[in-house]
């Protein structure tokens, strides 16, 4: 019976649920060596690796989805996420402007973005892009948080107290 990287991907995401990364990742590699230009599988293993706390094979599996598949904003976004999370902030801002030409309206891209200016002390611009990520999802909590941290970093009370009044009414 010959393998199948659909089947391989689906058995190698069982085993990931389950804890077993090191069996999903060996599943991903095989189905990979099947289909090497299928980004799927490269965007899998990169969630895989990034879930079993290997970040440098992560990234490095989510670079090859996306050079497959350079629309996709799933790969967009946890790129952008994974290079916060390594402190590789330029690009990370790199990869959120990537998300936000593709998709202007998507608010997770500019929140994204304003993390990486923030972390770049780049508090003027860090804060345009909280605001734009609220102006697309005013329940964004996560871009109010950072708004307000923001606002702090800048001395605007007013406008850090305004983004606690409105994380206090999300609560609700």
């Amino acid at each position: 019976m010959t393998e199948r990287p659909d089947k391989l991907n689906n058995q190698a995401i069982l085993l990931a649920s389950g804890g077993e990364y090191y069996e999903a990742i060996a599943c991903f590699k095989r189905a990979i060596t099947i289909q090497q230009d299928n980004y799927l599988l490269w965007y899998n293993l990169g969630i895989t690796y990034r879930d079993s706390g290997d970040i440098k094979n992560a990234r490095n599996s989510l670079e090859k989805a996306h050079a497959i598949a350079p629309e996709r904003l799933d790969v967009l976004d946890t790129l952008a996420s994974i290079c916060i999370n390594d402190e590789d902030f330029v690009a990370a801002l790199g990869y959120s402007q990537d998300g936000i030409e593709l998709a202007p309206e998507n608010s997770s891209f500019w929140n994204l973005a304003g993390v990486a200016l923030f972390n770049m002390e780049q508090y003027s611009l860090a804060s345009d892009h909280f605001e734009q990520a609220l102006c697309r999802n005013p329940y964004d909590a996560n871009a109010l948080y950072n708004l307000r941290d923001t606002y702090q970093e800048l001395h605007n009370q007013a406008g850090a107290r305004e983004c606690e009044k409105r994380l206090k009414e999300l609560e609700h």
